[in-house]
């Protein structure tokens, strides 16, 4: 009998998406001291590798996407010049490893995309739009939040951070949070989101903006509504702060009709070429993956048919 599918796993083979610079910088950190013979950090781009290979032993997908951050969306800097502004700049080794894990990928045969000024987070959105139009599954590989808004029943998230594995669906977002995936960007609007540098209302943090979202259901119905807030000190905060509320709309929604000219054709899942990954692996010094490679021994069953197991 076969069992019905779980959050644990997809009723599809699905497309998976990989949140590129977030695994990159888990891999780098998970992994602190490790090096080429020739003295290169490698951290990074090993624990890549066996997160990735991880992941697609676990989610099994037909598809497979890494995508990048290509730099920060014009439109959002414009509303708000400080957008991501506090993050601290990438560290040096980590930076350095980052065409090595793309020229890992190109020899895998796994597709990578950057777009430049287009962010990541958007072309994860527009990939899993056109995946859902095309009767597809979908799972996102990232912590960032801002991901729970495209939470439907078919498509769910991966965080590397939980050490469960398990997927992230439209009940473990509702539990997690107390709002539906379609009130993910009104929620964070509300609150604000310190990650990406986005203030929120004054006086507004998860809960109360989770109680805000369950009685209006959205920051429109909320405004149209704003004489049935209450206590009198939160209706005047969210008053005084509907500009920068509808801002943080902006801000946060993600875009789903971002420029990219990718069919999911070229997503398909194929064979790594294991001519290109041997000199990679021995110029960083992975031996035991150089091993992988090597095919498995033939048993002596399918050379002696007739004579095999007779002594």
């Amino acid at each position: 009998m076969q069992s019905s599918p779980t959050s644990e796993t997809p009723a599809r083979q699905p497309l998976l998406i990989v949140d590129g610079h977030a695994f990159a910088y888990r891999a780098f950190f998970a992994i602190r001291s490790l090096s080429s013979p020739d003295g290169a950090a490698t951290n990074a781009i090993y624990g890549f590798i066996r997160m990735l290979g991880r992941m697609q032993a676990k989610i099994r997908p037909s598809h497979l996407a890494v995508v990048w951050d290509g730099g920060l969306a014009p439109e959002r800097m414009s509303l708000h010049p400080e957008y991501k502004a506090q993050r601290p700049e990438m560290p040096c080794d980590l930076e350095k490893q980052l065409d090595e894990i793309v020229a890992y990928l190109r020899a895998a045969n796994i597709f990578s995309l950057l777009q430049d000024s287009c962010e990541a987070d958007d072309l994860i959105a527009t990939l899993s739009r056109r995946a859902v139009a095309a009767g597809m599954e979908v799972v996102i590989a990232s912590s960032d939040k801002d991901f729970m808004q495209l939470v439907s029943p078919n498509v769910r998230l991966l965080n590397p951070h939980d050490k469960t594995e398990s997927l992230m669906g439209v009940e473990e977002v509702r539990a997690k949070t107390g709002v539906e995936p379609t009130q993910i960007a009104d929620w964070l609007s509300l609150m604000g989101d310190s990650v990406d540098n986005i203030p929120g209302v004054p006086g507004v943090g998860a809960k109360t903006a989770r109680d805000l979202l369950r009685q209006f259901g959205s920051v429109d119905a909320m405004y149209r509504r704003i004489e049935e807030v209450g206590p009198e000190r939160l209706r005047t905060s969210l008053q005084a702060a509907e500009k920068l509320v509808r801002r943080n709309q902006q801000l946060v929604r993600l875009n789903e009709e971002a420029p990219c000219k990718v069919s999911m054709e070229e997503l398909a899942c194929k064979p790594g070429d294991a001519a290109s990954l041997r000199p990679l692996y021995a110029r960083w010094g992975f031996k035991s993956m150089l091993r992988e490679l090597e095919p498995a021994p033939v048993p002596a069953s399918d050379f002696f048919p007739e004579t095999a197991g007779a002594c």
